[in-house]
């Protein structure tokens, strides 16, 4: 069996995610970018079971799958979701000494991880997930066009 695409590529397509984010985000470091996106990711993970996040991460390319599972307490319940200013102030909080992640955080990861994840794949693994999970990652009144894949 030939390596997986997204694992001969990890560095391209990580760059490219970051790149995005980080272009949303209008942050000036990868490191900005970076903590922006982790904080993004704990914050959607502690809502989800540990079966549901695994399907998330699966469709995730490599670096961002790690990210996402780092350090997870998979035995805690999941807690609720929150109203967008709530959930953006829980990622802010992560790391706060080192996090100047903006109020777009979310929708800047969401943009990123959706031009470089799978459309098909995405909405499969968003179909099993509650709709409030769904929300989290919509970009309402951006046009698909714009979230086509980044790297081919």
């Amino acid at each position: 069996m030939p390596m997986p695409w997204t694992y001969r590529h990890a560095s391209r397509e990580w760059r490219a995610i970051l790149d995005d984010a980080k272009d949303q985000m209008h942050l000036s470091s990868d490191n900005m970018a970076y903590t922006a996106i982790d904080a993004v990711f704990q914050v959607f993970r502690v809502r989800l079971t540990a079966a549901q996040g695994l399907a998330f991460a699966s469709i995730l390319p490599t670096v961002p799958r790690a990210i996402f599972v780092a350090d997870w307490d998979v035995t805690s319940e999941p807690r609720p979701f929150l109203d967008r200013n709530s959930l953006v102030a829980e990622a802010k909080a992560v790391r706060p000494h080192h996090n100047l992640t903006p109020d777009n955080a979310i929708e800047a990861t969401a943009f990123a991880l959706r031009r470089a994840v799978p459309v098909r794949e995405f909405e499969r693994v968003m179909k099993s997930l509650p709709q409030e999970a769904r929300d989290f990652w919509d970009l309402p009144g951006v046009p698909p066009e714009d979230l086509a894949p980044r790297i081919v």
